[in-house]
């Protein structure tokens, strides 16, 4: 005669609980991530692996001693946005271009992106800045 166990084994398992620990994880590392980044901005950075073709309508220079030009008339910084606007008050969409030397400092590029910038705010236009680079050697 077999002897029976009062307690019977039974091998499947709640996955209730797994479920709940689940969602507790996935809630936890959706806040997490919005929180690394809060104020993040996406770029859109120039390769000097790819070319962009765009209509050139203005160029703007900046040589390594600071000096502003569009096209081959030398400008003041704090004339660039006139002389700019003056060479593209016609078109709604222009792409201006800039040549800056790799040795000028990030505040002059800055101030010829805000005088786009203040052009396009005044006069309600889309112009836009493409900074031009060099290809890699090979």
């Amino acid at each position: 005669m077999a002897i029976e166990m009062r307690n019977k084994r039974d091998p499947s398992f709640s996955t209730a609980s797994m479920s709940d620990l689940v969602f507790l994880l996935l809630i936890f590392f959706m806040l997490t991530s919005t929180l690394v980044a809060p104020n993040a901005i996406k770029l859109l950075l120039p390769s000097s692996k790819s070319r962009t073709m765009s209509k050139q309508t203005v160029t703007v220079y900046i040589n390594k001693n600071r000096n502003f030009y569009v096209g081959e008339q030398r400008v003041k910084p704090i004339e660039l946005e006139n002389v700019i606007y003056s060479k593209i008050k016609n078109e709604k969409n222009a792409s201006i271009v800039l040549r800056a030397d790799k040795s000028v400092p990030v505040q002059d590029v800055v101030t010829v992106i805000d005088a786009v910038n203040e052009i396009n705010k005044a006069y309600n236009t889309k112009h836009k800045v493409i900074l031009a680079t060099k290809p890699p050697k090979r």
